[in-house]
């Protein structure tokens, strides 16, 4: 019997020739990320070691990644005292791969994982975060965990009690109209499928249109696919990967991907064709509560983000800067912008994107994580609305359980800012 993507890579991390879904494995992990939340797995990894005499030392400093991004700069005493922590357990363990708060490595550690190339086709990548998900992008299999299950991995080196999940294939045809792409993709679909339509599965993402999307592109619709309750997202990796892979870190190395058999087992196929979608909205507070933008135009929105792990690269603030350069954000609209990372927030520097958009009345940020869930800048007032770019619109989401969030694509946000509701960058 053929293997999916992810039961080949489940397969060799396990050591055996072939397993399938519904079978329980423990997988080498050949990474594993934790940002701020690495303080709650410290506690349970030295919980590991009581008793037994040993130092509590990691498996393997060179495939652990911490990267500060949800409380930066740190916002209270507990905070900074919690990432004072993990700075003295990186310090100790000789951890390398430490994304502090900093200006020039900084940044989101969904996009810092593959910008420095730390993921590669057919790893085993677990997080303590649920977009984790979003390495698939790269033809890794890539899931979240809880800080116990972090603290095994950091002391093994494998994750244990994995079930094989099944999968989905989701085949993707035809070309994007103009100011359509890969948000309203995972939107359309997360409505498709539903909030748990997906639960512990794979959606393994096919056809012409995602051939030809981009990595950014990818990395938006894995990182959403948990919206759907998949455990994982991913892409087989193919040229595009490599090619990404090779601009963004200089790897010369041979990069090997994976693809799936020709006689995989699927448990759904779901097919789409983009050439007649519109921009689609994720409305309060679900988010497969989806609807075709018609049906939400002339919104009332108090608050425009652009930003986070699922929509603050580059090529994302290059399209809300070209919308937004030479206008205005509405008087009685605040519009916040937070880069993914470092990197890119100086490569917007450079390419005068940052100066658009502060020119058109937006507060650019530093990068991270903050305003996606309200506990670091950006917080609703009481009964507000905001138009995000991010991932989640759950009561509560962006700190006040009484505010409407409504998610979208950096495009209809930007032309959204101008206006001061809910407008179709089509019609602009």
């Amino acid at each position: 019997m053929g293997m999916t993507v992810v039961e080949k890579i489940l397969a060799r991390a396990s050591g055996l020739s072939s397993v399938q879904a519904g079978d329980v494995v423990e997988p080498k992990v050949d990474l594993a990320m934790s940002h701020e939340n690495a303080a709650l797995v410290i506690n349970q990894f030295q919980e590991v070691f009581q008793g037994t005499g040993l130092e509590p030392k990691v498996w393997d400093p060179s495939r652990i990644a911490i990267v500060f991004d949800h409380r930066v700069p740190a916002e209270s005493p507990k905070t900074a005292t919690n990432q004072k922590k993990i700075r003295e357990f990186v310090t100790a363990n000789g951890i390398t791969k430490f994304h502090d708060i900093r200006g020039d490595v900084g940044g989101i550690c969904h996009q810092i994982l593959p910008e420095y190339g730390y993921v590669r086709p057919g790893f085993v990548v677990v997080g303590t975060d649920s977009h984790t998900t979003s390495h698939g992008a790269l033809g890794a299999f890539s899931f979240g965990m809880g800080a116990t299950e972090m603290a095994s991995a950091w002391a093994m080196g494998i994750a244990v009690n994995i079930e094989v999940p099944a999968t989905i294939r989701v085949v993707v045809k035809g070309e994007f109209p103009p100011f359509v792409g890969p948000k309203d993709l995972i939107l359309y679909l997360i409505g498709q499928l539903t909030a748990q339509g997906a639960n512990f599965k794979v959606l393994e993402f096919h056809g012409e249109t995602i051939r030809k999307m981009s990595t950014s592109g990818r990395l938006a619709i894995c990182n959403m696919s948990v919206e759907a309750g998949a455990t994982s997202g991913i892409v087989p990796g193919d040229e595009e990967t490599v090619r990404y892979l090779g601009e963004q870190t200089g790897a010369t190395e041979a990069i090997s991907c994976v693809s799936p058999d020709a006689d995989a087992q699927y448990v759904r196929t779901v097919e789409i064709d983009v050439s007649t979608l519109d921009p689609q909205i994720a409305c309060p507070h679900t988010v497969d509560n989806v609807k075709p933008i018609d049906q939400v135009l002339g919104t009332k929105v108090h608050q425009i983000v652009i930003g986070s792990c699922t929509n603050g690269r580059l090529d994302d603030l290059a399209d809300a800067a070209a919308i937004l350069r030479g206008k205005k954000v509405a008087q009685g609209t605040r519009m916040l912008v937070f880069p993914a990372s470092s990197k890119v927030f100086g490569q917007a520097l450079d390419k005068g994107y940052i100066h658009d958009l502060m020119k058109a009345g937006a507060v650019v940020m530093n990068s991270g994580c903050g305003p996606c869930l309200g506990v670091h800048e950006g917080a609703l007032g009481d009964n507000e609305t905001a138009l995000s770019t991010t991932n989640r619109n759950f009561k509560g989401r962006m700190g006040n359980p009484t505010g409407f969030v409504y998610l979208c694509s950096p495009v209809v946000a930007a032309a959204s800012a101008i206006t001061g509701v809910i407008t179709d960058p089509r019609k602009g």
